[in-house]
């Protein structure tokens, strides 16, 4: 079915996927504050502890995009095998986490509701449950609380008032998500489960949280992606309606405290034209006229800048306008035309609000806060 020369292909990237996860978990879970001197992570026996967060991760990933694959050969449709892309930036002293992902590349059409909702479906459930697999192990199977010692050592010192610029450390704030939250507050041990910030040195964990924001990224209900084809097979005539309007939300939200009255004026000439231009790029592909277009952005900015003017703290998560970006730009927010709207089963759409569920219990507003 595929030639020597596809398996090659996919096998090579697979690896070098797996070798770029490996790196950067080892970046993330040791870094170099438990390294000697002239030591580095980069070495065989750092590289075996760190597959114990990138066999996982990718494990999570493969699975995923295996669920597609599957079930599009079940259904007799060609597409790919999985193509990995590794993507480590640890010579550049820049953290990562070594691959941007996984997918696979549909070759022919999808001419039914039901065999879209079952390939769109059946990726994100195959990873959510190898996921809650890798949590609750990881849940369950936490390390003694002075592990984090071996990790961080002066945190012994009774003067250390934590990391500053000067020693060159990012200052990492993790999110919380339901799904998360819940499975901590019913398997950990609250002695041994460390604070948010420093599940990055805690590989199922940090592998399974992960796992976790890519689950949600792909079930947002907008476009093409996997929870798109969950809402069209739900409301194949009302898909793009709730795309367009999961869009503005997801946008809104991103985009707030961008533009601010209470930045200087000079400040806000250049930036409120230059942050409207970037919302109209990111509606300009989508099929409504040119009037609704600038409608939606200038109506964006405006709720924007009145909230953070009632609001001054409030923010939203900047992190995901590249996202949103790609979305509007790049995949689009409306989904492909099939030739069958034939109503699903209640089966599946049963397994259809579960899996809005699943994207609720796995958003996290703001997964990453990254500073120096």
């Amino acid at each position: 079915m595929y030639s020597t020369k596809e398996y090659i292909r996919h096998f090579i990237l697979f690896f070098t996927t797996l070798i770029c996860t490996t790196f950067a978990g080892g970046e993330w879970l040791y870094g170099r504050s438990i390294l000697g001197e002239g030591e580095s992570f980069l070495n065989w026996e750092y590289f075996l502890k760190s597959l114990h967060f990138s066999v996982p991760f990718i494990g999570i990933l493969l699975i995923h995009e295996l669920g597609h694959w599957y079930t599009s050969m079940r259904y007799g449709i060609k597409s790919s095998l999985p193509y990995f892309i590794p993507a480590w930036f640890g010579f550049l002293g820049t953290p990562s986490l070594g691959t941007f992902g996984a997918v696979i590349r549909i070759k022919s059409f999808i001419n039914s509701r039901k065999k879209f909702f079952d390939i769109g479906v059946a990726g994100p459930l195959a990873g959510f449950v190898l996921t809650m697999g890798v949590l609750i192990y990881g849940f369950t199977h936490l390390p003694d609380a002075d592990y984090i010692y071996e990790i961080h050592p002066e945190y012994l010192d009774p003067d250390f008032e934590g990391h500053s610029a000067e020693d060159g450390y990012l200052k990492i704030d993790i999110g919380y998500n339901l799904l998360f939250y819940a499975l901590e507050k019913t398997l950990a041990d609250p002695e041994k489960m460390p604070v948010m910030s420093e599940i990055i040195h805690f590989p199922y964990l940090f592998a399974g949280y992960l796992a976790l924001f890519f689950t949600a990224l792909n079930l947002l209900p907008i476009g093409q992606l996997d929870g798109g084809h969950v809402v069209f097979g739900l409301f194949p005539k009302h898909h793009f309606h709730v795309s367009l309007a999961a869009y503005i939300m997801f946008i809104s939200y991103a985009g707030l405290g961008i533009i601010s009255p209470f930045e200087d004026i000079n400040t806000l000439m250049w930036s409120v034209p230059l942050y409207i231009g970037f919302l109209y790029i990111c509606f300009r592909k989508a099929p409504i006229s040119t009037q609704a277009k600038w409608a939606i952005v200038l109506s964006i900015s405006a709720f924007q800048y009145l909230l953070v003017s009632i609001y001054p703290t409030i923010e939203g998560y900047s992190g995901w306008l590249f996202f949103a970006f790609l979305l509007g730009r790049v995949m689009g927010i409306q989904h492909p035309e099939v030739s069958g709207l034939k109503s699903l089963n209640k089966g599946r759409k049963i397994i259809a609000w579960i899996t809005i569920l699943i994207f609720i219990l796995c958003f996290t507003p703001q997964p990453f806060q990254i500073s120096v």
